[in-house]
């Protein structure tokens, strides 16, 4: 995948999240990708993912496949 703009990321973190600024942020509403950053560091880099490895994640949470 060539290098994605994120100009018209529309970048939000969940409503549970306070403003201590330890936070990740989501956009959604990109063509075939989701993408992840740090709200400490929103013009650092960004994680990319496509739907499906978002999904599986997602799934992956709510099932508690991960340690944490």
């Amino acid at each position: 995948m060539g290098e994605l703009n994120l100009d018209k990321a529309e970048w939000r973190k969940s409503t549970a999240s306070g403003d201590n600024g330890q936070c990740v942020e989501v956009a959604t509403n990109l063509p075939n990708v989701v993408a992840v950053r740090d709200s400490k560091n929103p013009t650092g880099p960004s994680l990319i993912f496509t739907r499906d490895e978002w999904a599986a994640f997602l799934h992956g949470a709510v099932e508690g496949e991960f340690n944490v």
